[in-house]
């Protein structure tokens, strides 16, 4: 028969290596991931670069546009002309225009870069570009 006081040593020593192991475990993992309280498990960090790399390839997404649609001839009616602008992040894309008249219409493409165009912009492929700005 073992005394009292001996089973309870023995608990008391196998609670506290079994705590020294715990606290052992939990830095090897913390380590792993990073240090300190603020350390962030590994799929958040590698989500958080998944997301960095999404924002970089939308920048030249030509993701902001706008239509413009009026009357290019006093008169003609129903706004059958258009201009539409089809920019990405820094500004650079196209602008396309098509001028309907009684007879024909007419369709142009003009190069933007920085938000603006070497060649000369009517008021409204102006408007639209203006529109698509965000």
């Amino acid at each position: 028969m073992v005394p009292d006081n001996l089973t309870a040593s023995l608990a008391l020593l196998v609670a506290v290596i079994a705590l020294v192991l715990a606290v052992l475990a939990l830095r090897r993992g913390a380590s792993a991931r990073g240090s300190g309280p603020d350390a962030l498990p590994e799929d958040v960090v590698g989500l958080r670069r998944e997301v960095a790399a999404l924002k970089a390839e939308t920048r030249t997404a030509l993701r902001h546009l706008a239509v413009v649609r009026y009357d290019a001839f006093g008169d003609m009616g129903g706004h059958l002309s258009w201009s539409v602008a089809l920019l990405d992040d820094a500004g650079d894309g196209v602008v396309l225009s098509s001028i309907h008249g009684r007879s024909d219409a007419r369709t142009y493409a003009k190069s933007i870069s920085g938000w603006t165009c070497e060649q000369q912009l009517s008021p409204e492929e102006d408007e639209a570009i203006a529109h698509a700005r965000p």
